[in-house]
């Protein structure tokens, strides 16, 4: 099966090489995608909105063999429903690693300072939340702020456009890394997570550790991906 490899902000592709080979070694065929203006910390990202981040993974979708596992990682787990939206016959399954679908006329993040058009990876322990970088050793943690690429302002705080209600029956996986299945389905039940909640098919997967599973324990997320593919 094609899996596609939706990479969270501040990534590009290689955040998921770690993954690809466990993918590969099950007999899949793993599509890590790098999304315009995430080239690296020099890309020109002037102008790049979120539709330009969807519309690459539509693409993927479209030339997969058949239908794909589609898996995206926290905020790209917005991007990948989007893409569902897109095309839901051409979607196995979802999977969101650490992150949620957004409803419509929802952006993918608001909040954080932006300039020059730009948002910089923040300092999770001074944003308070340190559960996020739990399961880093220090010289990969220091490896990994200073590597983050900026993100496209407009990717991040432009709405979403969702119009398709077969989004609905595409089967799905969350995948829960610094927050339980458990706080999830509280969550769900108290309304915030209304696309959850409309998913006709979801699994709720515990993968206990931080925010970035795929660079921490990129094998125990293969596995669970692998199950995925194989539902």
């Amino acid at each position: 099966m094609d899996i596609i490899l939706i990479p969270g902000l501040w990534l590009n592709a290689s955040s998921w090489y770690a993954v690809v080979p466990h993918l590969e070694a099950a007999g899949h065929r793993a599509r890590p995608l790098t999304l315009p203006g995430m080239e690296s910390q020099a890309a020109d990202r002037a102008g790049i909105t979120v539709e330009d981040h969807v519309a690459p993974i539509v693409r993927a979708l479209d030339d997969a063999d058949g239908p794909a596992l589609l898996v995206g990682h926290s905020a790209g787990s917005g991007l990948a429903w989007a893409a569902v939206d897109a095309r839901p016959d051409r979607v196995a399954r979802v999977v969101y690693v650490g992150g949620f679908p957004g409803s419509d006329g929802d952006p993918l993040l608001n909040g954080l300072p932006a300039e020059n058009g730009e948002v910089a990876m923040p300092d999770w322990k001074e944003m308070g939340e340190e559960a996020n970088v739990v399961d880093f050793e220090p010289t990969q943690l220091e490896r990994f702020y200073a590597e983050a690429i900026p993100v496209p302002e407009r990717v991040i705080t432009t709405p979403i456009t969702l119009t398709n209600e077969r989004r609905y029956a595409v089967p799905a996986t969350a995948i829960c890394p610094e927050y339980t299945a458990a706080d999830l389905r509280e969550w769900m039940t108290a309304g915030h997570l209304p696309e959850l909640e409309r998913t006709a098919d979801l699994d709720l997967v515990d993968l206990p550790g931080g925010h970035w599973p795929q660079l921490t324990q990129p094998e125990a997320l293969a596995a669970v991906l692998i199950e995925a593919a194989a539902r």
